[in-house]
């Protein structure tokens, strides 16, 4: 089990990027665009940099929504292999079934 204080962090995390996520589409469009003069350009990344870093996608960890653990996770299922297994086993899953050979 992941600390609590990782996993309110991560829950921080998203709401900022889900909250600035427009902004920061709309000012990174701006500032790639080439047939903007260069200074309108300029000002939207300094504008960019003024957000808040936790507000990027690229600094959200995927984490499992049962237990919070960071490895082992398995996107299509938003959780960890452990927790997959363990609902498997529990007959939790339908149609999962523990394989042992």
């Amino acid at each position: 089990m992941a600390k609590k204080a990782m996993i309110e962090r991560e829950k921080k995390r998203q709401a900022l990027v889900d909250k600035y996520a427009a902004k920061r589409a709309e000012l990174k469009g701006i500032a790639r665009d080439e047939s903007k003069p260069m200074e309108e350009r300029f000002k939207a990344q300094l504008k960019l940099a003024k957000l808040p870093r936790n507000s990027s996608a690229t600094r959200l960890h995927n984490r499992c929504q049962l237990t919070g653990r960071p490895h082992g996770y398995y996107r299509k299922l938003k959780m960890s292999r452990i927790a997959l297994r363990d609902l498997g086993s529990d007959g939790q899953i339908p149609g999962m079934v523990k394989s042992s050979w």
